[in-house]
């Protein structure tokens, strides 16, 4: 592969993760080939796309064809039966490059063999559009050159953090992973309180939707801390504070959110042994 070039690419699982990913690696010149193994087929936007090739799997890949990447991008309780038929792709120039939560990079050694090349990563589902957030971590056995390939891939969808010690993906799953189903039931809570203080249930949802993902926004566009944004809009002996000295007590939001980052980040471990 030539940074000209672009990257010669096995995706295995073209679903909604695996699709938005495609997306933007054909977007952004990252892959000059990509190969998808999905029973589902190719999505229609890619149909007579000649850089993308269908293939029914493992077996049937064109001839010739040596990815310097294979993205598994099947679901978790898949991969058993899956990953065993791509053992003999396994080379010091393939790296394989895991988006499936939960498993582990011994898991992925013992089915595919020490000398495979794995990074394993966990990105969220934000990354349908282009937003996600994903954590990383390779083995030793990955080259300088194939994470900065792994990173350029991974940032197709979203911003990319690296990190060398592997036990840090559960709190990973636990914050960014787990995180945006906290966020949607922050919008579900929000709606019911408003509707408990009078407002009409429509009303009430269109409001905690429109704040959430606005504040969303803002957060991301200003260069200003979270709790330099929260101060800004408190006003001393306001509406705001009298929110704040609720969900800010001792026994408010704090409390409950460390135990939720705890109970997920414990259920992460015990999947992943």
């Amino acid at each position: 592969m030539t940074a000209e070039s672009g990257a010669s690419l096995l995706l295995v699982g073209c679903g909604k993760m695996g699709g938005a990913m495609l997306d933007g690696w054909l977007a952004a010149g990252t892959a000059s080939r990509v190969v998808v193994v999905d029973r589902a087929g190719l999505p229609q936007s890619l149909a007579g796309d000649a850089r993308v090739t269908l293939a029914s799997g493992a077996d049937s890949l064109p001839d010739g064809f040596v990815p310097d990447v294979i993205v598994l991008a099947v679901k978790p309780q898949v991969m058993e039966d899956a990953l065993p038929s791509y053992r003999s792709l396994v080379r010091p120039g393939t790296v394989f490059l895991s988006i499936a939560a939960g498993k582990t990079i011994a898991y992925f050694e013992r089915l595919l063999g020490e000398g495979a090349v794995v990074v394993r990563s966990m990105p969220n589902t934000p990354a349908a559009i282009g937003r996600g957030m994903t954590v990383a971590v390779p083995n030793s056995r990955v080259s300088a050159a194939q994470r900065d390939l792994s990173d350029r891939l991974l940032r197709a969808v979203g911003d990319v953090a690296w990190v060398e010690d592997e036990g840090l993906l559960d709190p990973v799953t636990a914050v960014s992973g787990s995180g945006p189903a906290y966020v949607f039931f922050l919008v579900e809570a929000m709606a019911r309180a408003g509707e408990a203080a009078g407002l009409p249930a429509d009303l009430a949802l269109r409001l905690a939707r429109a704040t959430v993902s606005g504040a969303g926004a803002l957060l991301d566009a200003s260069p200003q801390e979270a709790s330099d944004l929260r101060k800004a809009v408190t006003s001393p002996n306001g509406t705001t504070q009298a929110a704040l000295e609720v969900l800010m007590a001792d026994d408010g939001l704090q409390p409950v959110m460390t135990a939720a980052i705890a109970a997920a980040a414990r259920r992460s471990r015990e999947l992943a042994g």
